[in-house]
């Protein structure tokens, strides 16, 4: 079975690259780039964009975009599942059109039962152990978790396309889509966009207890 990358993994990451343009300064001197001086390779790269999307794994925005390192479809069915141990169930991934979902919990202790040791088989079970009492007061909480995507079904298993997302299927079209990139830490939002900034998000008193 594929490992399945779902909504657990906090960031979806799209990199827009810009090309140098040449521009003379105020001194009279040529920037790199500029007509007459051409650069050549990552040299002709002045600006990156990195577009973080907050709480969403690949396969939730792009498991199904052409070409990508999704998720695998046999004619547009999806030939892989996740197990639902409270259904003794296989839940294979389904297209969810809701512009709103609650995920599973996504603390440091679900994200290692998602992984699971990298069979990558707990999501669901995860979303049905989260917690649900005190959502409402604190949605953001990572051990939150939703009650049920479309009915039946845990969104944690659901994919979004472009009719949901047409600005992101814009974005990887005209730029660059990175299908194996992969959250650094296993823990909730926070600690990764420190991460994403400064390879760092941790106060350490001591070089063994972070």
């Amino acid at each position: 079975m594929r490992r399945l990358l779902f909504l657990s993994a906090p960031l979806v990451t799209i990199a827009v690259a810009a090309a140098a343009c040449g521009v003379t300064t105020l001194d009279g001197g040529v920037e790199p780039g500029a007509p007459g001086l051409p650069e050549r390779g990552i040299h002709k790269i002045r600006h990156v964009i990195v577009v973080m999307q907050e709480n969403r794994s690949f396969d939730s925005y792009f498991g199904t975009y052409p070409g990508a390192d999704g998720i695998p479809m046999k004619r547009g069915v999806p030939t892989v599942c996740v197990p639902d141990g409270a259904l003794h169930a296989c839940i294979r991934p389904f297209h969810d059109s809701s512009f709103v979902n609650e995920g599973g919990p996504h603390g440091t202790t679900f994200s290692a039962a998602d992984v699971h040791g990298r069979a990558m088989d707990g999501f669901v079970d995860s979303a049905l152990q989260g917690r649900h009492d005190f959502c409402v007061q604190q949605p953001f909480n990572p051990n939150c978790t939703e009650r049920v995507g479309r009915p039946g079904l845990p969104d944690v298993v659901g994919y979004h396309d472009a009719r949901e997302i047409p600005n992101y299927w814009t974005y990887a079209k005209d730029f660059v889509l990175q299908d194996h990139m992969f959250e650094p830490v296993k823990s909730w939002s926070l600690p990764a966009h420190l991460y994403m900034v400064s390879g760092w998000s941790a106060h350490a008193p001591t070089r063994t207890i972070p």
